[in-house]
C-alpha cells in the first residue's frame, strides 16, 4: 500500500482537564511545557485533577499520531510505528487508531507493561501544559520500524519528543538513513519548547545534516537557534531545513518553500484549548503538499484547521469537518 506519510512517535492516551492558574504553583508544575514523569507521579496528578475538575476529553494522543489523524481525516493514507502495552489503554489506543483508518504496527507492538499516558492541563488562557509517562513507548527502537511501509511513503515524519530516549533516537537516525538511501523526503517537528531547551544536543543529533521539512513554533525556533532576532533564527533554520513552517499562534505562521518566506494569516477564533494545534498544522500541511496543493495553499489549509482545533476542547475535530475545511480552501484557490 502507498502512504502519504509514515511516522514514528509515542503512543499516548491523552486526558484533558481545565485548571486554574493556581493549580500549577500548588503542584510545582512548570506551565506551558511537556514534562516527563514517573507512573506514580502521573497517578497522583490525575487524582489531584479529578478532585478539582472534570475530564474534558480523552483521546489517542502523541504528536505524530495527532498529525496522522489529520492526514487520514482529510483523505490521505498514513502509517504509525509506535509501541503500546496489552492493557486497557493499549486496547483503547488500538481500537481508535483502527477506527481512524491509521495503519500501525499495533499487533507486533503490544507487550507487557503500561501504555503511555498524558495529563493535559488547560489553563484559562487556553495554554496547554502536559505531564507524560511514556510507559512502553520509552522502549521504542529500530526493531519497531516497518521499513516496507516506510519505503512506500511520500514523507517520513519524525516526532521531536522521541529524542528523550536513546533507543528512539537510534531508531530515528536509522530511519533517516533509510529515507536518504531510498530518496524519501523527511519531515520533523521539534514538538515542544522543553525538547529544544532541555534536550538540545539530542535534537541536533537527530536533526543531523538536516531534513526536507521542519515544523516548529516561534518559541522553539528561538531557543534552538540561540539567535537574537526572529530574522536571524529563520536564516539559521534554512541551513538545516530545505523547507519549514514556523507557527506563531494568533499571529499565524511563517512558511519557507525553499525559495521565499511567506506569511500565513491566522483565522481568529475564541481560543479554548491550544493542545494539538501544532500537530494539526503539521498534519494538514503534510496532507496538502502530498495532494496537489501548493506550499502556500497547504499553509492556508493548516491555519484554517488549526483554528478549528483551538476553538474546542480536545486535539481532534470530526472527519466531516476536515472535508468541509478542505473544500473551503479548494474553492478559494
Amino acid at each position: 500500500m502507498q502512504y502519504d506519510v509514515y511516522a514514528i512517535g509515542n503512543a499516548l492516551v491523552d486526558s484533558e482537564f481545565k485548571v486554574e492558574e493556581s493549580f500549577f504553583q500548588e503542584n510545582n508544575i512548570e506551565k506551558g511545557l511537556m514534562t516527563l514523569v514517573e507512573q506514580d507521579q502521573l497517578d497522583d496528578l490525575e487524582k489531584a485533577l479529578k478532585e478539582r475538575s472534570e475530564l474534558q476529553a480523552r483521546n489517542c494522543g502523541g504528536s505524530a499520531g495527532n498529525s496522522l489523524f489529520a492526514v487520514s481525516s482529510f483523505g490521505g493514507n498514513s502509517f504509525l510505528s509506535c509501541k503500546i502495552a496489552s492493557d486497557p489503554d493499549g486496547y483503547f489506543y488500538s481500537k481508535q487508531m483502527n477506527k481512524d483508518q491509521i495503519h500501525t504496527n499495533r499487533v507486533s507492538s503490544s507487550q507487557t507493561g503500561k501504555t503511555g499516558r498524558c495529563m493535559v492541563m488547560v489553563s484559562p488562557d487556553a495554554e496547554r501544559t502536559m505531564h507524560t509517562h511514556l510507559g512502553v513507548s520509552d522502549s521504542i527502537a529500530s526493531c519497531d520500524l516497518q521499513f516496507t511501509a516506510a519505503k512506500n511513503a511520500k514523507y517520513i515524519y519524525i516526532e521531536g519528543y522521541l529524542v528523550t530516549s536513546p533507543g528512539a533516537r537510534a531508531a530515528v537516525i536509522d530511519l533517516k538513513k533509510f529515507a536518504k538511501k531510498n530518496k524519501i523526503k523527511t519531515a520533523m517537528t521539534f514538538s515542544d519548547p522543553a525538547m529544544v531547551e532541555y534536550f538540545s544536543e539530542e535534537i541536533n543529533e537527530v536533526l543531523g545534516e538536516g531534513v526536507d521539512l521542519l515544523f516548529c513554533n516561534e518559541q522553539e525556533l528561538k531557543i534552538w537557534a540561540k539567535a537574537e532576532t526572529l530574522e536571524s533564527s529563520l536564516e539559521r533554520l534554512k541551513i538545516k531545513a530545505k523547507q519549514f513552517v514556523v507557527t506563531q499562534g494568533s499571529e499565524g505562521a511563517i512558511i519557507f518553500d525553499g525559495n521565499e518566506l511567506t506569511k500565513i494569516e491566522a483565522h481568529h477564533v475564541r481560543t479554548v484549548d491550544t493542545n494539538g494545534a501544532g500537530d494539526m498544522f503539521a498534519g494538514a500541511m503534510l496532507f496538502g503538499i502530498t495532494h496537489g496543493l501548493s506550499f502556500k495553499q497547504a499553509g492556508n489549509l493548516a491555519s484554517l484547521a488549526s483554528s478549528e482545533v483551538v476553538s474546542q476542547f480536545g486535539s481532534r475535530i470530526s472527519r466531516e469537518r476536515h472535508l468541509q475545511l478542505l473544500e473551503t480552501v479548494k474553492t478559494g484557490i
